[in-house]
């Protein structure tokens, strides 16, 4: 019944909440094992103090990123909420005092968990509110069903220094705003439909961003449009197989200038500046050799995806875009403490984001309007764009060379390059399919055994990026 109503999330959430209870009473001193992990992007949670005399936990690698033998890789970060609980403290047993002392500590140890109990209780009625919130919007009561949401948010505030009850609140506030901005969402599809296109607003906001691109950034905008006609042909072929509106293959000129290495201070890469633990998520491969971040096929595969799921989520393409540059769970957290209706106007949510996102949906509707309409913007787009690269791809069984292998081709090094962009130092892993130019396989397989094996690349011991 409770998976059918709340999913996997809820379910594993009460799990966790039974084990608990029978890790207390049994003075067990194992952790328990995490549930599905919440993206890096989803609400943050608040910090949480340990116990004096208590270690933090070391960071837990992803398994499914394991660096090179003899480098450190940086593991995707996760949400504070997904770590497990601290092990509980042993407990003497009440019948079997055997000194003043022990009889002292015990009843401190009572007390803990009197006062854990009554933050246990107080998880427990904020649950029941989350529950009942469900079956009112069942019932389609959706103003009543936020009103519990609210109260069950505030009760889970009050929750505080218990760590060992802290992911719970943790799991229970991303549960809870996600459930807020569902209700919203699906209230307004009804009222309006479901917005499938980009609305081009124009406002105060979107005219400050044309003038930048008319004027102090005006060789910005042009090159970047000129370097575009390289991607968007490969872009719009796979917005169109996902549904998505064409206007979304402008997005890398806001992000990226439509540059393949463009790296933000935030460690965001490539075309869509993806960041590692996002890249992660949606299967893009991060090694010393290699980051598929760089990659603009690949990259374009990750970011419509990571598009589509945020979609799924607020239903409105200006605040898509938003959580796309500041991540859904600021905006998540930003609607559900203002308690507004965004669909009904986006802006009043915008201006409660943070600063560094300020420009960004500006950005992007300036971009789309002086793109459809050049002339009434002064600018000219009858410009020699970049053309796609054409390529064939060869299996190479030992690590090399882009500028070895660029030599047997008679091609330049910076051709193989902008072909194999995800390679992080020029060099292939031992086993790679490498992209070269039509019509240079016959050469390639003839030439290959005469290229040196290269030597494992960088010679630092982290990835930077």
């Amino acid at each position: 019944m409770f998976y059918a109503v709340f999913g996997e999330g809820y379910c594993m959430f009460m799990l966790k909440r039974l084990m608990i209870t029978a890790f207390l009473v049994l003075s067990l001193s194992s952790c328990i094992p995490p549930h599905e992990s919440i993206p890096q992007t989803l609400l943050l949670p608040q910090p949480q103090t340990a116990p004096a005399g208590q270690t933090d936990k070391a960071p837990q690698v992803s398994q499914g990123q394991t660096a090179p033998v003899g480098q450190v890789d940086e593991a995707p970060q996760t949400s504070q909420g997904n770590q497990e609980p601290e092990p509980a403290q042993e407990v003497l047993p009440e019948d079997s005092p055997s000194s003043d002392t022990e009889t002292s500590d015990q009843g401190e140890m009572n007390g803990k968990n009197h006062a854990q109990n009554n933050q246990q209780a107080i998880m427990d009625e904020a649950l029941d509110f989350l529950e009942q919130a469900q079956l009112l919007w069942e019932k389609g009561e959706p103003d009543n069903a936020l009103k519990l949401l609210d109260e069950a948010y505030s009760l889970v505030l009050d929750v505080n220094g218990d760590p060992e009850i802290a992911w719970q609140k943790d799991d229970l506030r991303v549960m809870i705003a996600k459930k807020i901005v569902e209700i919203y969402t699906s209230r307004s599809h009804v009222a309006a439909g479901y917005q499938s296109e980009i609305p081009l607003v124009m406002n105060e906001d979107v005219e400050r961003a044309i003038k930048r691109f008319q004027q102090g950034e005006r060789n910005f905008f042009l090159s970047s449009y000129d370097r575009s006609g390289r991607y968007r042909p490969m872009i719009l072929k796979q917005l169109k197989e996902a549904g998505l509106p064409e206007e979304l293959s402008w997005l890398p000129l806001v992000e990226s200038g439509f540059k393949i290495r463009a790296l933000s201070k935030a460690r965001a890469l490539g075309l869509w500046q993806i960041i590692p633990s996002t890249g992660y998520m949606y299967g893009l491969k991060r090694d010393l050799w290699i980051d598929e971040r760089m990659d603009p096929e690949k990259s374009t595969r990750a970011a419509i995806a990571y598009l589509k799921e945020l979609h799924g989520i607020f239903g409105d393409w200006l605040t898509v875009l938003a959580a796309y540059n500041c991540g859904e769970g600021r905006v998540l957290k930003t609607i559900s403490r203002q308690q507004m209706n965004y669909l009904d106007n986006f802006w009043d949510l915008y201006r409660q984001l943070p600063p560094e996102t300020s420009d960004y949906v500006p950005r992007f509707l300036a971009t789309v309007h002086m793109i459809k309409n050049p002339e009434k913007y002064g600018i000219d787009l009858n410009r020699d764009q970049e053309k796609p690269l054409s390529f064939n791809t060869v299996n190479t069984e030992k690590s090399v060379n882009l500028k070895d292998v660029a030599q047997i081709l008679d091609v330049t090094e910076e051709t193989l390059a902008s072909l194999n962009s995800e390679l992080r130092y020029k060099t292939t892993p031992n086993t790679y399919e490498l992209k070269i130019p039509v019509g240079m396989e016959e050469k390639f397989a003839l030439s290959i055994d005469k290229v040196s094996e290269a030597k494992q690349p960088g010679g630092a011991r982290y990835i930077r990026y």
